[in-house]
């Protein structure tokens, strides 16, 4: 027991991982927003791959090699704050409403809203620097059809 404790204590640390990139770091938020329900629906990558076409101008199939390369990053990430933190570096505040847009668009792909997907959408409004009000205004417009 005290030869495993110490082995532990003694191995390197496990490689940093690097700040991904505010586009790759848009692209794991959206997966991580459309996992968040347990259940990653068709139509969910459907949208995480129009949104990626659409700010990224990107094609279908580099939108659909992002998105692969985000979900590998996601299951990586221990938490969500990496991901924010690139965004903000790289998205001004006046703008930051339209990529909640996004990702409540994603939240919403399925066609099924649960509590820890709010849950979820709030903490990134928060982390993103957005209110509560900006958040739903969000979620209104992700939501019209």
């Amino acid at each position: 027991m005290f030869a495993e404790i110490l082995r532990s204590l003694m191995a390197p640390a496990p490689p940093r991982m690097a700040e991904p990139d505010a586009q790759l770091a848009l692209a794991a938020l959206l997966v991580r927003v459309a996992r968040t329900d347990g259940l990653y629906a068709a139509e969910e990558v459907e949208r995480i791959e129009k949104i990626l076409m659409t700010r990224n101008g990107l094609d279908p199939f580099q939108a659909a090699e992002l998105r692969a390369q985000a979900e590998d990053l996601e299951t990586q990430a221990p938490d969500t704050v990496r991901f924010t933190r690139a965004l903000k570096a790289a998205i001004p505040l006046e703008d930051r409403a339209a990529l909640l847009e996004s990702l409540w668009s994603v939240a919403l792909a399925d066609g099924q809203r649960d509590a820890s997907e709010d849950q979820q959408m709030r903490l990134l409004a928060n982390l993103l620097g957005l209110t509560d009000v900006e958040s739903a205004q969000a979620r209104q417009k992700a939501d019209r059809p």
